[in-house]
């Protein structure tokens, strides 16, 4: 397939869009979408990117409180993390097609809809087994809500600059709402209990949906089920995140960890036979043979990699190593908070100035540096010292995600936003999650005290993932 850019059939303005509904017509989709619907779709789809992606931080801090509360052990309280992000990862691929099926604002809305009511179960939940099940149809409908806020807004600006910009915003939400969740999680915990944190989320969604019915609507992409497809897609997502999760608890040899391995990779192979078969297919294969789609999916799995990992071990060091409280340890994340938000600001402008692939490889490079900065962390290093080692892993990928996501859209034609989007999503939560799971697995130290070598050993493998993404970008991307 062509990676030029195809222009989308706009969506009419509100008022004449609401009208149409009501008489059962069809918009007129010559018309270019109005200004301000364009505005109105990119605070809702900001607004909804900030909140799940919030909920993927700020759980942490609250987990403490969350197990005195309803006496879960710990094998519950990571499973409280894992559900989310498990579902969130292996879902996103299967995400992106249907918002491409059912037009990006009508599976936006489904996707809030779902998102309010689950944290609701969260909030109400009255033990541990209530509320992973509400994570698990939290991690599902953010899998819905992230791709199609993102095509949401590719539908709506047709100009590849104002939509670059736009985009440049949608991930400052992201990159900020992933810093500040600790500081979120902290406050709210500490302030109005653990269940403060899953309430917030209610008015926000109902804010979304509000916005909603003043967005035009989007058009829609007639295309047949691929339930191979995404059942394949899920079971191979699902089973490689598992595998990685517990085998760090049960070890890489035990029984449920290969069986999961295995079913990982024919899960896989069916995945690529099925869709190879598939007339329609929910991934086009061929789509996978553009570099300027191939390089920047990697560079995803690798970015989050670096900034979800770093974000994990330095909340238990904090809390672990250096004994601080969840809100003190909440609020070391704010200097970090502030530096994503300015980078990110400046990211488009020094793509214009620059080009893309310059500042997506710089990006990794200084998050390369990131993790060899953090190696020297130790139960006395000076608060001070780790609050400027953070500087690297502020910057590196709130630098890197606008250009690189700029790229991957204008890669695909416009019908195919939905997909492109789940397939970036999709990965970089799998490799946050990954992660997670890596450092998980080496932070426990044999009395179950924090190690630091394994930290250290952690921080060595991101960097050595990043080596080699940064390095594909270099040589494989296009020039500007």
């Amino acid at each position: 397939m062509s990676s030029a850019l195809r222009t989308a059939p706009a969506a009419p303005a509100p008022e004449r869009d609401l009208e149409l509904e009501l008489r059962g017509r069809e918009p007129d989709e010559t018309r270019p979408a109005a200004p301000r619907g364009a505005g109105v779709a990119l605070l809702a789809s900001l607004l909804g990117f900030t909140v799940i992606t919030i909920d993927v931080s700020a759980v942490n801090i609250a987990l403490p409180a969350i197990r005195t509360s309803l006496s879960g052990g710990m094998t519950g309280l990571q499973w409280v993390l894992d559900a989310y992000t498990l579902m969130f990862a292996a879902l996103m691929l299967s995400a992106g097609a249907f918002a491409d099926r059912a037009g990006a604002r009508r599976a936006y809305g489904w996707g809030v809809v779902l998102f309010t009511l689950a944290s609701l179960g969260c909030a109400l939940a009255p033990g541990i087994g209530a509320l992973v099940a509400a994570r698990v149809a939290q991690g599902a409908a953010a899998a819905i809500v992230m791709p199609a806020s993102l095509a949401l807004i590719r539908q709506s600006y047709d100009d590849a600059r104002e939509r670059a910009r736009a985009i440049a915003l949608w991930t400052v939400g992201g990159s900020v709402a992933m810093a500040a969740g600790p500081v979120l999680g902290g406050l709210l915990t500490d302030s109005a209990g653990w269940r403060a944190v899953f309430l917030l989320n209610i008015p926000v969604g109902v804010a979304i949906l509000g916005l909603l019915i003043r967005v035009p609507r989007s058009p829609r992409r007639p295309a047949a089920l691929d339930g191979g497809g995404q059942l394949t897609a899920v079971l191979t997502l699902a089973a490689l995140a598992f595998a990685v999760i517990e085998g760090g608890h049960l070890g890489w040899t035990s029984a449920p960890v290969l069986a999961a391995l295995a079913l990982a990779v024919a899960s896989a192979f069916a995945f690529r036979a099925v869709e190879t078969r598939h007339r329609q297919p929910m991934v086009p294969l061929h789509l996978l043979t553009d570099r300027k789609i191939s390089v920047p999916l990697a560079a995803g799995f690798a970015l989050n990699g670096a900034f979800y990992g770093g974000i994990f071990l330095l909340g238990l060091y904090y809390q672990q190593v250096r004994g601080m409280s969840a809100i003190t340890a909440g609020l070391m994340f704010v200097p970090m908070s502030m530096a994503v938000t300015a980078t990110n600001l400046v990211s488009p402008r020094l793509a214009e100035r620059i080009g893309r692939r310059p500042v997506i490889v710089a990006g990794q490079v200084i998050l390369v540096a990131a993790m060899l900065a953090l190696l020297p962390l130790s139960a006395h290093t000076p608060v001070w010292l780790v609050l400027v080692l953070l500087l690297p892993l502020s910057t590196g990928g709130a630098l890197t995600v606008p250009a690189l996501t700029a790229l991957l859209m204008d890669a695909v034609p416009a019908q195919r936003a939905g997909t492109a989007s789940g397939l970036l999503n999709s990965l970089r939560q799998t490799g946050g999650a990954l992660a997670v799971a890596l450092f998980g697995g080496l932070l426990t130290g044999p009395g179950g005290d924090y190690s630091l070598p394994g930290m250290r050993l952690g921080l060595l493998v991101v960097a050595a993932l990043l080596l080699v993404t940064a390095a594909l970008s270099y040589l494989l991307l296009p020039r500007d």
